[in-house]
């Protein structure tokens, strides 16, 4: 399952209907907050885009999915691979990958300070 899915509109794109890469990496940005939240419990703040790399362009009218997994886990960052395929001239179901990044998020207390990420057995324990 996606993680986000969106359609980008006419204001996220320039005059000839190419979207935004600053647009594409915001919502990047928020697929992989959705799991790296999960997994730390609480909130987190991106601290670093590790790789980012446009693949394909974007056009007005793609339906975006966004796939977020966690790669790696630190005592309070999380490292995030994030996957975007664009579904093209939906009548033909056309998908291409269009973006890949990896961003890395730091788990906060309420102080905006970092904290200690649980473990996985506390989070279950929860459940």
């Amino acid at each position: 399952m996606p993680t986000l899915r969106v359609m980008p509109m006419p204001s996220d794109a320039n005059v000839h209907g190419d979207v935004f890469g600053g647009w594409i990496m915001a919502q990047v940005d928020i697929a992989g907050a959705i799991p790296a939240a999960r997994r730390a419990n609480g909130r987190v703040a991106t601290i670093a885009v590790n790789s980012f790399l446009f693949k394909q362009p974007v056009f007005v009218g793609d339906l975006l999915s966004f796939y977020a997994d966690v790669v790696k886990v630190g005592n309070t960052s999380i490292t995030i691979a994030v996957e975007v395929y664009a579904e093209r001239n939906r009548l033909q179901a056309s998908t291409v990958k269009v973006t890949e990044a990896t961003l890395t998020y730091v788990a906060t207390g309420d102080d905006r300070k970092p904290r200690q990420i649980p473990p996985i057995e506390s989070l279950s324990a929860g459940a």
